[in-house]
């Protein structure tokens, strides 16, 4: 993986989510490791809230934030363990028109260098609904470091060789052109 640095840099609209009953703007670590990394990289935080661990409360807000053309990719972190307040997959998953299983096996495979087995613990996902990237990140910051300095940074990057989404972002929602597309189940 290089950066062509002949290409011009292409900021997107990111928009963060953190998922907890107990943090607030003030306290959110992981909401605020995500939005200082993507603005430094260049980007422009989109958007960002707090929602409680409640499916319907984060559907609504992924499905607003899908619905704005303002937003191009949504990060979310927290609710992706196994407790039961832990809904984030739940809630989030059927509404992936397109389903991104190499996320979850990278976060993993970074995941697992730096906590070894403990990784098992994330269900971290991601997807693509209305033409949006959703990437769900486990609720740590260093789970959100991790995420972000491993794999989002570059994928995000147009100048990243040999591929990355923005290069793809135009071709999206083709599916949803074609007659008979079949999208979200929820």
């Amino acid at each position: 993986m290089s950066i062509d640095e002949s290409k011009t840099f292409i900021p997107l609209n990111i928009a963060v989510l953190t998922i907890s009953d107990t943090r607030t703007l003030a306290d959110d670590k992981s909401g605020t490791t995500l939005a200082d990394r993507l603005t430094a990289a260049g980007h422009k935080l989109a958007a960002r809230e707090i929602v409680t661990d409640d499916v319907e409360a984060i559907r609504a807000v992924i499905r607003r934030w899908i619905a704005d053309p303002g937003v191009d990719a949504v990060i979310t972190t927290g609710g992706t363990g196994f407790t039961g307040r832990d809904v984030t997959p739940e809630a989030v998953e059927p509404l992936f028109e397109k389903r991104m299983d190499g996320f979850s096996i990278a976060f993993h495979m970074l995941s697992h260098a730096k906590i070894g087995a403990s990784t098992i613990q994330s269900r971290a996902t991601a997807g693509v609904a209305g033409a949006t990237f959703i990437f769900c990140l486990p609720g740590s910051p260093g789970a959100c470091r991790d995420g972000w300095d491993g794999i989002l940074a570059a994928q995000l990057d147009y100048r990243t060789r040999p591929c990355n989404f923005v290069e793809i972002m135009p071709r999206l929602d083709e599916h949803l052109r074609r007659p008979k597309a079949k999208g979200a189940s929820v």
